[in-house]
């Protein structure tokens, strides 16, 4: 996932595939030189950020261990990370390991090793989104890393407007939202903008108990619950209680607003306690996150994001897939990632160790209910025409918009 969170300009690919032309599927030598190609989501700024190194440092270490195996690492920016992974394998240019996003339409085409066959103890993964990994019954997504959202709110800000405690409904959020433009200050950051509508989109719709789909899979974007979710945004909207043209905001620049102090509430991941400390404006005392309000009252669920492992078979490297995931998936690497990214592990051992953490405590205990995006394979090409199209039920017809969704979705 990035934490899905973050974005810059597309780049290019960094290195040659090596090994391309060998893509026979027959299984080599266990004794034979080796080079997997690990294809991962760059999550900061570029290749030579600490995803390369992160990743590398592992490929070194599992190397030293296995020197028949080497694993050329490749990392590219998330937000180009989906286009260029098709674009490798529309090219047969087969990675052997993606580290991103999707994984359904790669399983589709049976290009896909199954969890069981490339990971000795897949049961470790955490259950909660094992059916979002899993396609026509069986699971090939293998969560890496994942995260859960909560709301922030700036004490500061709350007390400055004369505000006791947490919101707790939407009409909490508006009374609240009101009183802290009235200090000159944003009341809500709501990012609609193509970043990741999808997500604070669907936060919304769970706090009306709408969802983009119902519990037996069918796609119900266009629900009487979610065109009332989207009127209540736009109320508040032109209350001049969130930030101008939410539609047209991701959410990277509405948390910096927030770590500035600038912002009251706002939705968000683990990701955002970083960016607060590098502010350095917010003490830890200035804020805190709770359950985000819901219509009713707080919600018992949230949005639970991962980021999938997938393992390709084109190349026939099953064995050593297996032994490199089993080397990569140690608590180890696991709470590394997690300590340096602010996300949360994908493994039930690493995620009890990190349990009594005082960041990462509350958002794991919210990842056994969360709710996952949809994993069937329309979703790919719908979730990126939610990005680009949901924020317009601000200034237009929601009902309208959300048809048009619902019919994308269908056509899918």
């Amino acid at each position: 996932m990035k934490r899905r969170i973050w974005g810059a300009a597309a780049m290019a690919v960094a290195g040659a595939l090596a090994l391309a032309a060998c893509s026979t599927g027959a299984t080599p030598s266990a004794s034979k030189p080796v080079t997997l190609k690990l294809v991962v989501a760059d999550y900061g700024t570029g290749p030579s950020s600490t995803s390369s190194t992160y990743w590398q440092g592992i490929a070194t270490a599992f190397h030293k261990k296995n020197p028949s195996i080497s694993v050329k690492v490749t990392a590219i920016n998330w937000n180009d990370f989906d286009t260029q992974v098709q674009t490798m394998v529309q090219n047969k240019q087969y990675p052997d390991i993606t580290e991103g996003d999707y994984f359904s339409t790669y399983a589709q085409e049976g290009l896909l090793y199954s969890a069981k066959q490339v990971l000795s103890d897949p049961g470790n993964l955490l259950p909660a989104f094992k059916n979002q990994g899993t396609y026509q019954g069986t699971q090939y997504g293998l969560p890496f890393t994942t995260s859960s959202r909560t709301l922030f709110y700036n004490k500061k800000l709350f007390t400055q407007a004369r505000i006791s405690s947490a919101p707790t409904t939407w009409a909490d959020v508006q009374s609240d939202a009101a009183k802290i433009t009235g200090l000159g200050k944003i009341g809500f950051g709501l990012p609609l903008g193509a970043e990741e509508a999808q997500a604070e989109s669907l936060l919304w719709m769970l706090g009306n108990g709408g969802n983009y789909q119902t519990s037996s899979g069918k796609y119900d974007i266009d629900s009487a619950a979610n065109i009332q979710t989207f009127e209540f945004l736009t109320k508040l909207v032109n209350a001049g209680d969130t930030e101008p043209n939410p539609a047209t905001k991701d959410r990277t620049p509405l948390w910096q607003q927030f770590a500035q102090g600038q912002i009251g509430m706002i939705n968000a991941s683990p990701a955002l306690v970083p960016i607060i400390k590098t502010a350095g404006v917010l003490t830890d005392s200035d804020w805190t996150s709770v359950p985000i309000a819901g219509k009713n009252g707080a919600l018992t669920k949230t949005l639970g994001v991962c980021d999938n492992v997938a393992a390709f078979k084109s190349n026939g490297h099953e064995a050593q897939i297996k032994k490199f995931l089993d080397f990569a998936y140690q608590d180890k690497y696991q709470i590394q990632f997690d300590k340096e990214y602010d996300l949360l592990p994908a493994t039930s051992t690493a995620a009890k160790a990190l349990e009594s953490d005082a960041i990462f405590g509350p958002f794991l205990k919210a990842l056994p209910n969360s709710v996952q995006y949809p994993s069937d394979t329309a979703w790919p090409q719908l979730k990126t025409k939610i990005q680009q199209t949901i924020g317009t039920t601000l200034t237009s017809d929601p009902k309208s918009v959300l048809g048009q969704l619902q019919q994308a979705a269908n056509a899918g």
